[in-house]
């Protein structure tokens, strides 16, 4: 049996081919109605049409891939935003390369002979700009996933709205009574971490009779149990709620309290940021920030294909969600 083609395809659906090669290629919106498309896309269904990619590839000079740089695979947020970015990509017939950058900091190297004959555009999540200067230098587009939205290199940004997350983090704990914080802050110079630094200060600022301890930790448990202790062992009074830049230095604090005998959260609240899984598999389960991160990965590759057909990408920060658990409560009270 003869494989369909798209003149097959206008033929039932009582079109043009043209009006096929635009629903299908996606690019219909304002050109053709939203009732013909359904009945395009219909016929295609029906008679199981499937456009020669290879074909159409190399008549408009695209390969239909994207790269996606992350940090390090070590961390599951980055895999959700991977799913985000590939279920949405085979909206569009896109495919999407995985690519850890080194160590997580890069500079980021060049996976391929050539990014330029390799891919349509890289969306980057979690890094700077200029850890891309070989990728983005093949003149390829490039969007930058919860990265400084002012920085001119990309050609779009997708962010969350971590300050606010930060705010309902600190407004919480305030809630709750708590006047003496320390903030255990990624070991990591990036915006996104500038930002909830810059939330918590600018929130406690707000509210008298609160103090603000801070100290660098690496974003790992193991490593941020060290820089846990050695903050809560400083001289003065103890902190009554820890805040941390993520799920994994927490579950280091918690690990930190419990070897110094102090109980969370009767003793100290602990909060988390980012919801991985890990943040109900410690216990008690953390008090944290829930971030969207599937739709961070969709709005990337929305963002790249936009770009790649001329149109805005929609530029709106993705809100963030308090996840209230067990890690945080009143400050006790002698």
């Amino acid at each position: 049996m003869a494989r369909p083609t798209s003149k097959d395809v206008a033929r039932a659906a009582g079109v043009s081919q043209a009006a096929v090669s635009l629903v299908l290629g996606d690019k219909w919106h304002g050109r053709v109605s939203p009732a013909t498309a359904d009945r395009v896309r219909d016929a295609a269904r029906t008679l199981g049409y499937r456009p020669n990619l290879a074909a159409r590839n190399l008549r408009l000079g695209r390969t239909r891939t994207a790269l996606l740089v992350v940090p390090a695979l070590t961390n599951d947020f980055f895999a959700r935003v991977y799913t985000g970015a590939a279920r949405k990509a085979a909206e569009h017939d896109f495919g999407v390369v995985l690519y850890p950058s080194p160590e997580g900091l890069g500079p980021a190297k060049d996976p391929f002979a050539s990014a330029r004959a390799a891919l349509d555009g890289v969306i980057a999540s979690s890094m700077a700009a200029q850890t891309l200067t070989a990728l983005h230098g093949a003149d390829l587009p490039l969007v930058m996933l919860d990265s400084d939205p002012t920085d001119p290199t990309a050609g779009a940004h997708v962010n969350l709205d971590v300050a606010d997350g930060m705010r309902q983090i600190t407004e919480h704990l305030l809630g709750l009574g708590h006047r003496r914080f320390l903030h255990l802050a990624a070991d990591v110079d990036s915006w996104t971490f500038a930002a909830r630094a810059q939330a918590i200060q600018d929130t406690l600022a707000a509210t008298p009779g609160t103090t603000l301890r801070t100290a660098r930790a690496p974003l790992s448990a193991a490593y941020s149990r060290a820089a846990a202790t050695q903050a809560l062992a400083a001289p003065g009074p103890r902190p009554t709620a820890v805040i941390c830049d993520g799920d994994m230095i927490a579950a280091g604090a918690c690990k930190a309290a419990r070897r110094m005998g102090l109980t969370v959260p009767d003793d100290l609240s602990v909060t988390g940021f980012d919801d991985l899984a890990l943040a109900t598999a410690v216990d008690p389960e953390l008090t944290t920030v829930r971030l969207p991160a599937e739709r961070v990965g969709e709005r990337g590759m929305e963002a790249l294909t936009a770009i790649l057909d001329g149109r805005s990408p929609q530029n709106d920060a993705l809100p963030t969600q308090l996840v209230v658990r067990d890690s945080t409560a009143p400050p006790h009270t002698p």
